[in-house]
């Protein structure tokens, strides 16, 4: 029985939760645990790496017939550092204190292994419609899972969501929770939650 490659639509709907990028196959976790004391930087980052994924594989399913084996990993870097440069730059122009506050961490999604395992796995052997819903599926994932984190961090860590208030002021704040220990933690303790519900589903059906 010969298999089947998924479709766009399962491509899609599995990158958001059932091959969710950093809670299934623990990918990018440099800016997860960089970036994530916020709301704001961690949504930022989410949509300059969708900006870069969705681009990168794209374009690598457009020129599939053209790679060459021994040179695809090359042509995937060149593509994603393409793209990286030109979100690096646009956040430096119009949004010049959160390209501040992210730093290097802008740069260094061309060495994100979310986005070179995708232009791998999918675009390099699929067609353009089911690259672009990989890239908007995996991108849905990878900012669920930030979201989750900076959402966890700030609210314990500082008391505010996005920047507002949302605790009384009463309520005592961790500070530990906006500190790199705080990301290690809230990861762990997310995983963890995950694989719970994942193992209870399973065990359920």
């Amino acid at each position: 029985m010969v298999a089947t490659s998924p479709t766009a639509f399962e491509r899609f709907l599995n990158g958001i939760i059932p091959e969710n990028p950093v809670y299934r196959q623990l990918l990018g976790m440099c800016p997860v645990l960089a970036v994530t004391g916020a709301m704001k930087p961690a949504l930022t980052m989410a949509a300059a790496t969708a900006f870069v994924l969705i681009c990168a594989n794209v374009l690598v399913s457009l020129i599939r017939s053209l790679l060459k084996p021994h040179l695809r990993i090359l042509v995937f870097t060149m593509t994603i550092a393409t793209f990286v440069t030109i979100a690096d730059r646009f956040l430096a122009a119009y949004l010049y204190e959160m390209s501040k506050e992210l730093g290097p961490y802008v740069p260094l999604i061309i060495a994100n292994c979310l986005i070179i395992s995708r232009c791998e796995i999918c675009a390099s052997k699929q067609s353009v419609g089911v690259a672009l819903a990989d890239g908007v599926g995996m991108s849905l994932g990878f900012a669920l899972a930030l979201a989750s984190i900076a959402s966890v961090r700030e609210i314990l860590g500082s008391g505010t969501w996005f920047g507002l208030t949302v605790l009384p002021s009463f309520w005592p704040t961790w500070g530990i929770m906006v500190l790199p220990p705080g990301a290690f933690l809230v990861l762990g303790l997310l995983l963890g939650l995950v694989e719970w519900i994942g193992h209870r589903r399973a065990t359920s059906t």
